[in-house]
């Protein structure tokens, strides 16, 4: 489908206010990609935590637990858990990369 004479004028009620809010060429483009489909935009908070939480993880000094409690406004049990997480992810992407190399090596 040819969506080149789009116009906002076409479109009503929620697609009108994605297409106000992005652009008309970004929602285009937003269709001919997602056609049909069901679409999740996340909260600003929960896009950020992640960023938030590498960047705790890259000034964790393995003894730094509260001062990085006080200087985010978290509770230092949510450091421990920020870190563990960290962690878990870092060892998990470590495993992958390793695994990815075993194959090669076949």
């Amino acid at each position: 489908m040819n969506l080149d004479k789009l116009t906002l004028d076409q479109l009503h009620g929620n697609q009108r206010e994605i297409a106000e809010t992005i652009g008309i060429e970004a929602y285009k483009k937003l269709v001919m990609k997602y056609r049909g489909s069901n679409i999740y935009i996340g909260k600003a908070d929960d896009v950020l935590r992640a960023s938030r939480d590498e960047e705790i993880y890259r000034k964790f000094n393995g003894e730094n637990y509260l001062a990085l409690a006080h200087a985010y406004g978290l509770a230092e049990k949510t450091i421990h858990d920020i870190i563990r997480a960290q962690k878990e992810i870092e060892s998990s992407l470590q495993m992958t990369l390793f695994i990815g190399d075993d194959e090669d090596m076949q």
